[in-house]
């Protein structure tokens, strides 16, 4: 169960995050749509889990390793946005969130599916 507090400090970090993948984007990503679905703080607020899906990404593997390969600059770059709100600036953990894929793949069967149903 999670804390007002901690709620309350995963939208901060969500929405900071989110600036810092849109004004990067060209520079680190390669222009890549990055979006940031959800975060998870922990209780001690030093460890974040960040959920990201890439939009109209061809290879999400490598944009994913690419987003990994930068993480120590997008926390210096969170570091420079939160100093006033936060004590220390957590570790960031990246997992690659394929909700969007599935619900995509489940929208095509479903396509498929009423297309090979008789009309009525």
């Amino acid at each position: 169960m999670t804390s007002i507090r901690q709620e309350k400090y995963a939208k901060l970090v969500q929405k900071e995050l989110a600036s810092i993948f849109q004004e990067k984007s060209s520079a680190l990503f390669e222009g890549a749509f990055i979006t940031i679905s959800s975060t998870e703080v922990s209780p001690d607020l030093g460890y974040v889990k960040v959920f990201i899906s890439f939009l109209n990404g061809k290879n999400k593997d490598y944009l994913f390793e690419l987003v990994n390969l930068h993480s120590r600059e997008i926390r210096h770059l969170l570091a420079g946005r939160i100093k006033n709100q936060a004590r220390k600036v957590p570790e960031l953990h990246f997992i690659l969130d394929d909700s969007l894929d599935y619900v995509q793949h489940m929208e095509e069967v479903f396509k498929r599916l009423n297309k090979d149903k008789p009309a009525e």
